[in-house]
């Protein structure tokens, strides 16, 4: 299995994380404990994570200002964050891809992340309201002038990545898939073909009661492992294009989740899962 990918002209690990949860309840707010959400940030570094997503919406804001805490300077670590959607209240995210908004969110992401350039940033959800492709021209424009370096798309399909590459260069692509949701495989196969990453949320998801599946019980007694590290471990054997961004508010949650990528799926139980879905 290659355990790395290319975002960009950055090579990452292939096991992230998503800085969602380090929030309070619902995405909203501080976490009910600080001193542990610092450690989770810690802690996955020094297992080996280069790649942290967040997005201005997560707490909104406190996500990027606990990484700029734990985490800053970022040595050798690309911090990928997202903007194109706000809060109003836990739970609810109503998407902005006016221009102005996204301007406006790309700048206070660079303030609370202590960065004079984005690495790495995504147009969070297409708005209704918004023509696709002027929100889009706004992200290219921040692009052209150093805000951004590279820039990336989240929750779209097939038909805008590829209006998307028409008007500049994306580079990843961030969508719900895992196991037992996957309603993004023509995205995952484009990406594959294209030479483009694709960062699966909510990779342990999947219909009520998965992960209670006999199949994915008997291979994970197998290996002696949880059924939550069986299926991360198939997201990134499926494709070697997933960059799975499994995210907790635990250390504990977190080395169990790291440690699936060191758990080796026989190619028969790959298949067997294929055909899970």
């Amino acid at each position: 299995m290659i355990n790395t990918l290319k975002i960009g002209d950055k090579t990452v690990n292939r096991m992230g994380f998503g800085a969602m949860r380090i929030t309070g309840d619902g995405i909203w707010g501080p976490p009910d404990d600080h001193d542990e959400a610092i450690a989770v940030l810690k802690r996955a570094v020094e297992l080996g994570v280069n790649f942290i997503d967040t997005s201005d919406a997560y707490g909104p804001e406190v996500s990027e200002n606990l990484i700029h805490e734990a985490l800053y300077p970022y040595k050798d670590i690309l911090i990928a964050t997202k903007g194109g959607l706000t809060r109003t209240g836990p739970g609810m995210w109503p998407p902005d891809g006016r221009p102005e908004h996204i301007r406006e969110a790309c700048e206070g992401s660079l303030k609370r992340l202590g960065l004079e350039q984005i690495e790495l940033y995504q147009f969070h959800r297409p708005d209704p309201k918004v023509p696709f492709t002027e929100t889009l021209a706004t992200f290219f424009e921040l692009q052209k002038t150093g805000k951004v370096k590279h820039v990336g798309l989240s929750n779209v399909n097939l038909e805008q990545l590829m209006i998307a590459r028409e008007m500049g260069e994306i580079v990843s692509v961030q969508n719900r898939y895992s196991l037992f949701d996957r309603a993004s495989e023509d995205l995952l196969e484009y990406c594959e073909q294209n030479g483009i990453a694709f960062i699966p949320w909510y990779p342990i998801g999947g219909r009520q009661g998965s992960y209670g599946d006999k199949l994915l019980q008997t291979i994970a007694s197998r290996h002696n492992s949880s059924t939550r590290q069986v299926a991360i471990a198939w997201l990134l054997q499926h494709s070697p294009s997933t960059l799975p961004i499994p995210g907790t508010g635990s250390v504990e949650h977190l080395e169990e989740n790291m440690a699936a990528a060191k758990l080796e799926l026989a190619p028969e139980e790959i298949e067997q899962l294929n055909n899970l879905g």
